[in-house]
């Protein structure tokens, strides 16, 4: 029974610092504009279109060690991912800034769509695969009477790894730059940031990039640990971070990653302890749970209306 507990942890860490990553995305845009961008996921799910073309190419190109090849798969994917979001804001959602909010949320649904049809057209409907780049892992422990093993595989501690450094890279950005400060700025009074000098529909287009560009990272990551995926798999997965961001509180980017890993660990432990077939109904009601009672999640506040 250990073994089962230890895997499952592992496996819901790096579940839950995937849907971490995505789940940023979300809750830095709702706290700057209030809107909640549903097709932040299907950015995610044309990074992983990306990422195995990249390895493709690459790889047909010159052979070098899967570190290096990763390394300039990330470099392709992320600019290319933080580009259509910058594109998205742009196009669909700047000229609805100061619309109403069913409004937007019309248009993020219909651009989710879009970016949906338009992958499954130029890519096709298939599931589409890439080979396993990393094998192996560390033996966590092993039941002396069943023989079997937790184990956490490598692609697992690439996950945690690159998770920890982004994190903490953004945390830094956000507390300790310039940028940070507009965007923090931003986020508590967007009309006296702008009277104050701040461009406030600059740090709307950079919160809209290093959304985008977290999920790329998220992608290359999921691709890299399954293997396979579809066009639809960014509705599922954007269904699920933006789950996460409203278990950590939406708004709060510390929030979102433990979110992230609650829903993660939650879902591990109930697919290889109880059933994995009712694994999303099982996220769902957690929340709905928090829904009910701690509607501003974990680290999330109440918004106070001036009147």
């Amino acid at each position: 029974m250990m073994w089962e507990i230890i895997q499952q942890t592992v496996n819901g860490l790096a579940l839950g610092s995937i849907y971490g990553l995505i789940a940023i995305g979300y809750t830095m845009v709702y706290g700057i504009i209030g809107m909640i961008n549903f097709a932040h996921g299907d950015i995610y799910m044309l990074g992983a279109y990306v990422t195995a073309i990249s390895i493709a190419v690459i790889s047909s190109i010159a052979s070098m060690p899967v570190v290096l090849l990763l390394s300039l798969t990330v470099l392709i994917v992320v600019p290319i991912t933080a580009l259509h979001g910058y594109v998205l804001e742009k196009i669909a959602y700047k000229p609805l800034r100061h619309a109403q909010k069913l409004s937007a949320l019309i248009t993020a649904i219909g651009m989710s769509l879009f970016l949906q049809n338009y992958i499954q057209i130029s890519q096709g409907a298939r599931n589409q695969g890439i080979p396993t780049l990393i094998s192996g892992g560390f033996t966590l422990w092993t039941d002396k009477i069943s023989s079997l093993s937790a184990v956490m595989s490598y692609t697992q501690v690439v996950i945690l790894v690159v998770t920890l450094v982004s994190m903490l890279t953004l945390a830094y950005v956000i507390k300790s730059t310039s940028l940070g400060r507009q965007c923090r700025s931003t986020q508590q009074d967007q009309m006296m940031s702008a009277m104050l000098g701040v461009n406030t529909d600059r740090v709307i287009s950079v919160v809209f990039i290093i959304g985008a560009g977290l999920a790329g990272v998220g992608s290359v990551l999921v691709t890299l640990n399954y293997g396979s995926f579809d066009f639809f798999i960014g509705f599922i997965a954007g269904i699920k971070a933006f789950t996460a961001a409203v278990l950590g509180g939406i708004g709060s980017v510390t929030g979102a990653m433990l979110g992230g890993l609650l829903l993660g660990m939650s879902e591990s432990f109930f697919s290889g302890l109880v059933n994995a077939d009712y694994k999303d109904v099982f996220a769902f009601g957690l929340l709905i749970f928090f829904m009910v009672f701690k509607p501003t999640g974990l680290l999330g506040t109440p918004e106070v209306t001036k009147v």
